[in-house]
């Protein structure tokens, strides 16, 4: 079985990161292609890709605010992005629906709360649908409930995962 690799993205992953997110959202919930370029030029160190097999097969990418509110939609189009800011929050983890159940999107996240710790940030925000609450509450984030948010017209639970500052054993 080919390894997983795990990387920032790059200009050219565009067409792939476009084509998770197309199978991976409904109409109205997945990123426009514009959305996803403008996340990989302004916030690449937020904004990570899974490789297998030579191919990107899967992605998480954020933004980061100082705020606490996630129903935002701006934001999704980093509107108000801060990349000092102390939330990063994701606005997308997904894999090929032919690549999932391999722990791909788990190795995705993990790296991505490992990368949220060394850039210094307090916390990891998400929102998801009812259905995946578990998958994040199993990967240490808390569920706040029904967030205000209206995206693509759904429910969504806002996800926050608090995160201790990584020691660099100063004293």
């Amino acid at each position: 079985m080919t390894e997983c690799s795990i990387r920032m993205v790059e200009p050219e992953d565009l067409t792939a990161c476009h084509t998770i997110e197309a199978n991976s959202f409904p109409p109205g919930e997945a990123a426009w292609t514009t959305s996803l370029r403008t996340r990989i030029e302004t916030y690449p160190e937020g904004f990570l890709v899974a490789e297998f097999g030579g191919r990107v097969v899967g992605q998480v990418n954020s933004g980061s605010t100082h705020k606490d509110d996630l129903s935002d939609e701006d934001f999704k189009q980093l509107v108000g992005h801060d990349p000092d800011g102390g939330n990063i929050v994701i606005f997308s983890l997904s894999v090929l629906p032919e690549y999932r159940s391999k722990g791909i999107g788990t190795r995705l996240l993990a790296d991505f709360i490992e990368l949220a710790r060394e850039m210094g940030k307090s916390k990891v925000m998400l929102l998801c649908k009812e259905d995946m609450v578990g998958y994040y509450e199993r990967r240490g984030f808390r569920d706040n409930g029904i967030s205000a948010c209206c995206h693509g017209n759904a429910r969504w639970h806002e996800m926050v995962q608090p995160l201790r500052p990584v020691d660099h054993g100063t004293a």
